[in-house]
């Protein structure tokens, strides 16, 4: 076990799968179509789908093609919301919360980093994931029972946030700068899922091409 290992086991409370729903349904409860608050919701439900298919994957090139897959949402909604989210968070008072929500993330891009140099055909592939998928739920569980919450409360500027978490989202998983209406965003959440067997293409890069950082 690394020492990133022991940091996350000590810091990380072990909520329970009812407390993780519960917040989720709050969030949900505030959100609205097409605002940052569902889109980031909606990355959220691919997140943990991304995680079980991983989980699923047989030991060899599944896990990779699977890791990769994962390693697409998780880094293009972790981007935008360092880019956007975390800091509207801290202007609006909660700095604190920000500051933890970037170093949480940034403990789970060096997670990732390692799983990536980890043997896929072996047992200590399988622990990471584990290790690494525990940490990203509890950060969504944070995300989605108070931060989130308050910046949808405290923020003035909420057609700007989704305009731009939108944006930066599809900068990094599709190469699009431009933001999309809303149905078209859900969409384009439908498309990360359907190219979980394979490279994603990024313009005239692959998944396989681009930086691949974690989180």
């Amino acid at each position: 076990m690394s020492i990133i290992d022991k940091v996350i086991g000590a810091v990380t409370p072990p909520e329970s799968d009812e407390a993780r729903a519960e917040a989720t349904a709050k969030a949900r409860a505030a959100a609205t179509p097409g605002d940052w608050l569902s889109l980031a919701l909606e990355h959220h439900g691919q997140i943990r789908a991304a995680f079980e298919a991983a989980r699923a994957a047989s030991p060899g090139e599944s896990r990779v093609a699977a890791m990769r897959a994962l390693a697409t949402v998780l880094n293009g909604h972790s981007l935008a919301e360092e880019v956007v989210l975390y800091p509207a968070l801290a202007k609006v008072g909660e700095k604190a919360h920000a500051g933890m929500a970037y170093t949480e993330q940034t403990t789970a891009k060096m997670q990732m980093a390692e799983l990536e140099r980890i043997d896929p055909a072996g047992e200590a592939w399988g622990d990471k994931l584990e290790h690494i998928r525990g940490a990203v739920l509890h950060h969504m569980f944070e995300e989605e029972g108070s931060w989130f919450l308050e910046l949808k409360e405290k923020a003035e500027d909420q057609d700007f946030l989704s305009r731009r978490f939108s944006e930066e989202y599809r900068r990094y998983v599709f190469g699009v700068a431009e933001s999309p209406a809303a149905p078209a965003a859900e969409n384009d959440l439908e498309e990360v899922g359907r190219n979980d067997a394979g490279p994603l293409q990024l313009g005239d890069q692959t998944r396989d091409e681009a930086d691949r950082p974690a989180f």
